[in-house]
């Protein structure tokens, strides 16, 4: 019985002989699926069992997207401001602090120029770590300037979009980005320069309603949430239940706000093979191939 039952009571570890698992070796899909952390970074960051597309930041999109991980970033000195000495639960600059700290970022977004299949591209990819991918002054610049360089050097443009919307910390410059970007976006598209928009999970809210639906070629990653508000609010503001799916990419897909669906693994080849084409210029077969 003494197998099954502790012949002793309080028996205590030290803490120096305690063992824990450490961080990062498994995840756990949202169905439930133990993958590997190893393998989930060689699939992309898919899991391999259901399919699921884990939401990555700026790092993993650059590995993915830029030859050989190979790029020269863009303005990446700039930070936010606290123009409106803004303070809710905390005060806007130590927000901003905490959220450099953690992550390592100096704000939602970063901005590159490499060559992604032998071509050179400019790419801007939102970070929704850092205070949830919001769109302030600094997100707006960025991706503004990322444009303007784009249209000097003549380079396709591509904008991946993670965010929960404006960011309320900087209430109307915020709001102003909206208006910034897409004068931007159309400049490019008067000097016929591809602009390609990658709704990822999430893209909602202020970046929903400027550039991340504004682009020449409209794509994303599979289930990702595209919406401007949340199924909540419109469900309240409508009174009525939503249908299946609603506001997932598949949904927005199927009513004509998206072009298609790309698998992460195809990201780089469907990107690069649109950008030819946009162009009218012959395909690269054997990269494409």
């Amino acid at each position: 019985m003494a197998w099954f039952k502790r012949t002793k009571k309080g028996i205590q570890t030290p803490t120096d002989q305690k063992k824990d698992v450490p961080k990062g070796l498994w995840y756990k899909s949202p169905t439930g699926k133990i993958v590997d952390a190893e393998e989930l970074e060689r699939n992309f960051y898919v899991s391999p069992e259901d399919g699921y597309h884990v939401r990555i930041g700026s790092k993993e999109y650059f590995e993915i997207l830029f030859d050989d991980n190979k790029f020269k970033e863009l303005d990446k000195n700039l930070d936010s401001k606290d123009s409106l000495k803004f303070v809710d639960t905390k005060k806007y600059p130590d927000r901003l602090k905490d959220a450099q700290e953690k992550t390592g970022l100096k704000d939602a977004v970063r901005t590159a120029v490499g060559k992604s299949m032998g071509n050179d591209i400019v790419v801007a990819c939102m970070d929704f770590s850092f205070i949830g991918g919001s769109m302030g002054s600094v997100v707006g610049e960025k991706i503004a300037r990322a444009a303007d360089y784009s249209l000097k050097k003549k380079l396709p443009f591509i904008i991946i979009s993670k965010s929960g919307g404006a960011r309320m910390m900087e209430a109307a410059l915020s709001l102003m980005q909206l208006a910034k970007t897409s004068a931007k976006l159309a400049q490019l598209s008067k000097a016929k320069i591809p602009y390609i928009s990658l709704c990822t999970d999430p893209t909602t809210g202020g970046t929903t309603a400027s550039f991340a639906m504004l682009g020449d070629i409209n794509i994303s990653e599979p289930g990702a949430l595209i919406g401007f508000a949340g199924p909540r609010v419109v469900r309240d503001t409508t009174g009525k239940e939503l249908p299946d799916g609603f506001q997932t990419a598949e949904f927005v897909l199927e009513h004509g706000f998206l072009d298609f669906i790309s698998h992460r693994k195809d990201l780089k080849r469907n990107i690069n093979l649109y950008i030819d084409l946009i162009q009218n210029r012959p395909l690269r077969e054997k990269e494409l191939a």
